[in-house]
């Protein structure tokens, strides 16, 4: 059996889609929730970029763009040194529901990894996924 190639959550927000949309595609969302600042360019190609004050960048290669429904960047894999050319892949994807909008975020690209890169990157960002998603409930419901 091989090692699980994705990382799936799913969470219930009661906010409207245009809403979440712009808490992750522009930068002030992005660089309040997910990072401390933040840049992109939102367009497939576009280059993004999320910092934080303790030094760590995040470098993003958008590849998916329908708003208001699917996100889509490419970035750096979590525990790998910073040459390393391999990528996972992020989507977020966004249905309304009655309740507001039903956000699901999966990354893949963790097959491509073994033993303790497969857990330091597996690892981190399942509980990196936890922790950020909880911070952009928080970020929603305080705008």
């Amino acid at each position: 059996m091989g090692f699980p190639d994705q990382i799936v959550r799913t969470v219930e927000l009661a906010h409207p889609p245009a809403k979440v949309w712009a808490a992750i595609t522009t930068a002030e969302g992005l660089g309040t929730w997910f990072g401390n600042t933040a840049t992109i360019d939102l367009r497939p190609g576009g280059a993004a970029q999320m910092k934080w004050d303790a030094g760590d960048t995040a470098n993003m290669r958008v590849e998916r763009v329908e708003e208001p429904s699917v996100f889509g960047f490419t970035w750096h894999i979590y525990g790998l040194p910073e040459d390393d050319p391999r990528r996972t892949y992020v989507e977020f994807t966004l249905e309304p529901v009655d309740s507001g909008t039903r956000l699901t975020v999966v990354e893949t690209g963790f097959a491509q990894l073994a033993g303790d890169e497969f857990q330091a990157a597996f690892g981190g960002n399942t509980e990196g996924w936890k922790s950020e998603l909880g911070e952009l409930v928080e970020y929603l419901d305080a705008a």
